[in-house]
């Protein structure tokens, strides 16, 4: 969600350089407007003073703005202790004075995309779409690797890790799974290794072959070109459905406790589900979006009430649209 405020920053002529953690650092280097990935050694949780400012040493001198997205104090501490002169950021956690230019966080939360963009200084925003570009040798060394073809599998990317309120259940994947005319190829982290597992078995007991389960066994890398090549993916509201979505692969996402209106898929190919603006779902949703972790009222009904034959529908849509 932020590279469209690094494609505007390099339209302007800027030589960008993104600091990442290694999990995500593939993602910056799928956009050819980063010049070069620094990535950044820190755990999670904890200030890392020390590491902090080896970096800051190693770097100084060689930038002269820094946007700092994040909105937290040791995001901006780096800059600070690199002494970039313009460090651009909101306010946040008490970082007056580790930033030169600070902008007032809206009131309402907007979409994410803007809320990043709005950094530029430029306005028209609101058009703002995210845009990822893999190589081909990439692609095709994961597909042989993998023994697959572009085009003749779909993606699921059934994990969340906010918490459950933001995952359809294991049950209705696998349905759709079963319905689906090519194999389906199951993606997340090792923490999602069991989920996966819990939707792979069944379909595979009833179509042998029909799941491939990486979850956990592959590289972010190689997830997003496998997310690049698929005839379409199905996904919770999730890093992997924006993924899906800069690709401009035909999707569906599935919205529970979240909000589309605040962290939408941006492309035309993607399909929308969200009991909450649907009117003829009854009872109303009042209780959506909570952006809770676990639904508090204990039914989650934002997720288990929208079937696999919806879905369905909705994928098979926004493929043959595409």
């Amino acid at each position: 969600m932020t590279e469209p405020l690094l494609r505007r920053l390099h339209a302007r002529g800027e030589q960008l350089t993104v600091g990442a953690l290694p999990w995500v650092a593939p993602v910056y280097r799928a956009m050819p407007q980063v010049a070069e990935v620094i990535e950044f050694p820190f755990a999670h949780g904890g200030l890392q003073f020390r590491e902090r400012r080896a970096i800051a040493k190693r770097i100084e001198g060689r930038f002269g703005k820094a946007y700092v997205l994040p909105n937290s104090l040791k995001s901006a501490l780096l800059p600070f202790l690199a002494s970039i002169p313009e460090r651009i950021g909101y306010f946040g956690e008490a970082r007056i004075g580790l930033l030169t230019h600070r902008l007032k966080n809206p009131k309402n939360k907007p979409p994410m995309v803007a809320f990043y963009s709005a950094l530029s200084g430029e306005g028209g925003l609101e058009a703002d779409r995210p845009r990822l570009q893999m190589g081909d040798a990439d692609i095709e060394e994961t597909l042989a690797g993998l023994k697959l073809q572009r085009g003749a599998y779909y993606v699921f990317a059934p994990g969340a890790e906010y918490g459950p309120a933001k995952r359809w259940p294991a049950h209705h994947f696998a349905e759709l799974a079963i319905k689906l005319d090519r194999p389906v190829v199951l993606l997340g982290s090792g923490k999602e290794a069991a989920l996966c597992g819990e939707i792979a078995a069944p379909v595979n007991a009833a179509r042998a072959g029909q799941c491939l389960n990486f979850a956990g066994t592959t590289s972010l890398l190689q997830a997003l070109c496998l997310i690049a090549a698929s005839r379409g993916t199905v996904s919770n509201d999730s890093g992997l459905m924006h993924v899906a979505a800069a690709f401009g692969v035909p999707q569906v996402a599935i919205f529970g406790s979240s909000s589309p209106l605040h962290t939408p898929p941006l492309s035309d190919k993607a399909r929308v589900l969200w009991l909450k603006d649907d009117p003829a779902y009854q009872p109303p949703l009042d209780c959506a979006p909570c952006f809770e972790r676990e639904c508090p009222l204990g039914h989650t009904r934002c997720l288990n009430d929208i079937s696999a034959q919806r879905v369905l529908d909705g994928l098979q849509q926004t493929v043959g649209a595409g």
